[in-house]
């Protein structure tokens, strides 16, 4: 596999990564996240990693490269479905998901993402929506 297939979902951007993640395909989702988000607009993401059964420190750092460039694009990163074996290996490597949230499954993602984007809609979100000249 070449590349992972990213759907837009209203505001949001949906990832499921079902196969293995090498270090070409990871920075290649990367690339592809970064130009959908500018491409879109989109102020979610959300990547569901449930199918992961090993994540090395390359992989997370990656998932915390994402969540930094989505955040310069205005766009909140949210990762589901995380297994307690990747999330222990995660603590043992050291990693911190640094501005990335976190839930159990892709229905409670979403609505951390709803969340998001109904509070741009009543005008609490963006700081670049409120100070546009």
């Amino acid at each position: 596999m070449d590349r992972i297939p990213i759907l837009k979902l209203g505001g949001a951007l949906i990832v499921s990564i079902q196969v293995d993640m090498h270090d070409r395909l990871a920075l290649a989702l990367e690339e592809d996240l970064t130009a959908m988000i500018a491409r879109t607009g989109a102020r979610g993401v959300l990547i569901e990693i449930s199918a992961l059964e090993i994540v090395d420190s390359f992989i997370g750092r990656m998932l915390v490269s994402i969540a930094a460039v989505s955040r310069v694009l205005d766009a909140e990163t949210v990762v589901a479905g995380m297994r307690p074996a990747v999330a222990i290996t995660l603590v043992e490597l050291g990693l911190e998901l640094t501005g990335i949230k976190t839930a159990l499954n892709v229905e409670r993602g979403m609505a951390l993402i709803q969340v998001r984007l109904s509070e741009e809609d009543d005008g609490h979100g963006s700081d670049r929506d409120r100070h546009e000249d």
